[in-house]
């Protein structure tokens, strides 16, 4: 059975059992801020378990995209290593929304398994939560024990303690005790030998978990107690991957058609074979695993960046790259030609990786050739490390160094080390890295009391589209507290003209006043579970008041003429560049908007005017805002509407229009284009291979800019005297700048030339070695020059020159190559020393490195320490 059809037949069954199918929601989060990614099938139904949304369908069935690399559920550094774990997976399954519970979850699974499936009903084993005796005091799960003693006999029902079966979405919120499935994939010989039952949950590669049935009952509060939910849910997960290594009788999900396809390729690009050798398995899964983990998020609208969710992206593509680069010996680009295998294979289930196949290749194919760079200079620094080392241990907070400022990975530090003969300084490495983490871990530290609710069964409108203020009732309220924020308090009203951040655009501020005039400042607004979450500093003294709530309205007038600036924009692109463009994310604030799109290659002047004027002319041609807030995604499709790449859209949508220009959007936007007033483009450069960035200026902030650079003008102009002409004036200014510059190189050149007659003269010979260390009048390029004059005229020459530039000290140290290999003397490791003395630090080659520092008085006591440096120095 191939994997199409393992997964084909899932979705079937359960649509057979009254389940709508729905598609898999982004693998990249964008509206829980609780999350950075989909780390389990259950985070897009989040808002039904918790009541903030009725659910049109009680019963779904899907397969889910995941990805589990950071927070509770991280499985990175296990990935490659066994046979069973993965960065991105599928999660099928089967969703009551108050509708149906234990019963029918625990028969449907049974049936799926055996009947359709026709997995060997004696190689299964399920779990039933046993009860706890802790704190929360909960009895054992009999309802689900005795439903499955009625299937399997008892020696198949193993008892799961609150670690294995008892399962919760986080510290807070939704949670309830789950049965497991496991299969027991061994051989007769291997089973007779042992039960299975003792392996269940003991990290066997052949004894599985491969369905997990939660039963969502309780609601876990603040302070850690339990309460009953209004409605019990059922949430299962199947791991797609693991089934479909069951179904087709191999003994890993390597194994299997979802992944040796790309197995394969591998082996063709870099000659080495699966099978044969434990660590290049190892490393060839890491890759084959990787590359679908970072496609899928790219596909999904996160490219890798330094942080957030972006960093994550980025370290699991460079761990896929320093496996390649360690043990399948690939010094070249070579991940980004598995992307079109990925395609082939998974393309049909998620065209979004068919779609998006240059954007994806060309971006890993960027970050390839760039971290192989920077794998490169680590060699050398730590090669640098390594010979300055007083001993064979070498020290943990300069290998943390390395892998924290130049991104070198500590496992290939540590390899690198033992076949040198050294061994690194682990617990220091620990410790550094631990301090960094406290640090990270206590600036966003988030602790959340319970919500106080003052309105049960209350639903939220949100009338922002239409007014601006309103009168409202608090529905709940929260006190969080943070490091980054301090103390606030977070509101949901019954109504509310706020608009949450999404799509983009920042979050609406404004005020709430109390009826005897008290006013509290909403400092943003978010979206939270499908509620719309105000941030307050404070609290009205008595919350159960009618309050009238404002939005501003001048920074809400500002982000919506840049939210419609930004439809026109990508009309504009779409116009001037071709229809290959496509939005790959924005950021719209009241100050200034920003837009990157899909892109090869940098924008001309005169593409960047023509993209302006186009965007200008709607703005003149005073097109109305046409709105249509209940469309079904069908029509709006039919009508021309633009959807984007890694966002959810529901069955029906709203589809915003001005004159040609028709996407779907959830924002605020001006009523008429002529509201904008003008459009400038402020900046255009490369974000990633192949996706280009564009900030813009509306409105207000044209006017500032305008009246700013006519001001400069004037300045420029008094400063030339008044000239009629600046630019003219400018000009001559420049072409006498460049003739006075050549003069005075030429007198420098001149003077460094003398200067070295002279400093030859001074060398004096010391232990076979012609040494000179002075201080001289020049700067960092002249010191440079007069070294590898003097370089080139001197045999077996250290020379240090010393000067001061602008009140900063500077050291320039050149060895002569046949001395460096013939000696030890290596200049990098030297400056650094020396610099020790002017307060700095510096770094280059063996054979020729500089310094900079801030104590031009330490020069002399550096320029002495050379002279004891080859002193102590013996030619071989």
């Amino acid at each position: 059975m191939t994997s199409q059809e393992v997964r084909t037949q899932f979705l079937n069954f359960f649509k057979g059992k009254g389940h709508k199918i729905v598609p898999s929601a982004p693998m990249v989060m964008k509206d829980d801020p609780t999350l950075m990614f989909t780390n389990a099938g259950m985070n897009q139904f989040k808002e039904f378990f918790l009541g903030n949304t009725v659910p049109k369908n009680k019963r779904v069935t899907d397969t889910q995209k995941c990805l589990r690399v950071s927070g509770k559920h991280n499985d990175l550094e296990e990935v490659g290593k066994d046979t069973y774990h993965h960065t991105m997976f599928e999660m099928l399954g089967n969703w009551s929304f108050g509708d149906y519970f234990k019963k029918e979850a625990i028969q449907w699974a049974w049936e799926l398994l055996t009947d359709i499936y026709q997995i060997d009903k004696e190689s299964l084993y399920v779990s039933v939560f046993e009860g706890s005796d802790d704190a929360d005091n909960l009895e054992m799960d009999k309802e689900a024990y005795d439903l499955w003693n009625a299937i399997v006999p008892k020696e198949r029902i193993i008892m799961g303690n609150k670690k294995d079966n008892f399962w919760e979405m986080g510290d807070q919120g939704p949670c309830g005790p789950c049965s497991e499935i496991h299969v027991d994939l061994r051989s007769k010989e291997e089973k007779a030998k042992t039960p299975g039952a003792s392996l269940v949950n003991q990290d066997h590669p052949l004894v599985v978990e491969i369905w997990n049935l939660v039963f969502i009952q309780y609601n876990r509060k603040a302070d850690g107690s339990l309460e009953n939910l209004p409605e019990k849910h059922v949430d299962t997960g199947m791991g797609f991957e693991r089934l479909c290594m069951v179904l087709q009788g191999v003994k890993s999900n390597y194994d299997t058609d979802v992944f040796t396809p790309l197995i394969r390729e591998i082996e063709i690009i870099t000659g080495h074979k699966y099978g044969k050798d434990e660590q290049t398995d190892i490393a060839i899964r890491v890759v084959a695993d990787h590359i679908r983990a970072v496609s899928f998020s790219i596909a999904d609208g996160q490219l890798p960046s330094n942080t957030g969710a972006g960093y994550v992206i980025r370290r699991i593509l460079r761990r896929a790259i320093r496996y390649g680069f360690t043990f399948l010996d690939t010094k070249q680009p070579f991940i980004y030609r598995l992307v079109k295998v990925l395609g082939e294979t998974m393309g049909k289930a998620f065209p979004e990786l068919r779609e998006q196949y240059q954007l994806i290749e060309n971006v890993v194919k960027e970050e390839e050739s760039s971290f192989l760079s920077t794998l490169e200079q680590g060699l050398v620094l730590l090669e640098s490390v390594i010979k300055s080392s007083k001993s064979k241990t070498i020290d943990g907070e300069k290998a943390f160094e390395l892998y924290d400022t130049f991104g070198f990975p500590i496992d290939l530090t540590s390899l690198i080390l033992e076949e040198k003969g050294y061994q690194l300084d682990s617990k220091g490495f620990e410790k550094a890295l631990k301090a960094q983490k406290d640090r990270s871990r206590a600036a966003s530290e988030v602790s959340k009391e319970d919500w106080t609710t003052l309105m049960e069964d209350s639903e939220q409108e949100f009338i922002g589209y239409d007014s601006l203020e309103a009168s409202a009732k608090i529905v709940k309220y929260r006190k969080v507290t943070s490091k980054k924020g301090g103390q606030q308090y977070q509101l949901v009203f019954n109504l509310t003209p706020f608009y949450a951040e999404g799509g983009g655009q920042v979050g609406d501020k404004g005020y709430l006043e109390t009826p005897n005039g008290d006013v509290i400042y909403i400092v943003d607004t978010k979206r939270e579970n499908n509620e719309i979450v105000h941030f307050s500093e404070n609290l009205p003294k008595n919350v159960s008041d009618t309050f009238k709530v404002v939005v501003d309205k001048k920074q809400r007038w500002r982000t919506a003429s840049n939210h419609t600036a930004t439809h026109l924009l990508h009309q504009a692109l779409r116009e001037v560049l071709g229809n290959h463009v496509e939005q790959k994310g924005s950021a719209v604030h009241s100050k200034y908007l920003r837009f990157d799109f899909s892109h090869f290659s940098k924008l001309t002047v005169e593409e960047l005017r023509e993209v302006e004027n186009f965007v200008n002319a709607r703005i003149e041609g005073q097109l109305p805002l046409e709105e249509n807030r209940n469309i079904s995604m069908k029509d709006a499709m039919e009508q021309g509407a633009i959807a984007l790449f890694g966002e959810k859209y529901g069955d029906t949508v709203r589809t915003i229009r001005f004159g040609q220009s028709v996407e779907l959007c959830g924002g605020t936007h001006v009523k008429n284009t002529a509201d904008i007033w003008h459009f400038k483009i402020v900046s255009e450069g490369a974000v990633a291979a192949g996706i280009r960035r564009i900030e813009a200026i509306t409105s207000d902030a044209v006017k500032e800019f305008y009246f700013k650079n006519n001001r400069m003008l004037f300045e420029i102009k008094d400063l030339l005297n008044n000239a009629q002409d600046p630019v003219k004036a400018v000009s001559s200014l420049q072409d006498e700048n460049a003739t006075l510059k050549k003069q005075i190189e030429q007198l420098l050149k001149d003077k460094a030339k003398g200067l070295k007659t002279e400093l030859v003269g001074e060398m004096e010979e010391i232990n076979g070695i012609q040494f000179l260390a002075k201080k001289v009048d020049l700067d960092a390029a002249g010191l440079k020059d007069l070294s590898f004059e003097i370089g080139g005229q001197v045999s077996n020459l250290f020379l240090l020159l010393g000067a001061e530039k602008d009140g900063k000290a500077l050291l320039s140290c050149y060895i002569s190559k046949e001395l460096a290999s013939n000696s030890g003397l290596n200049a990098g490791t030297i400056v650094r020393e020396l610099g020790k003395h002017i307060q700095g630090g510096g770094g280059g080659q063996p054979f020729f490195a500089t310094a900079g520092g801030k104590n031009p008085a330490g020069i002399d006591d550096a320029l002495a320490g050379a002279k004891e440096i080859v002193r102590s120095t013996t030619i071989t």
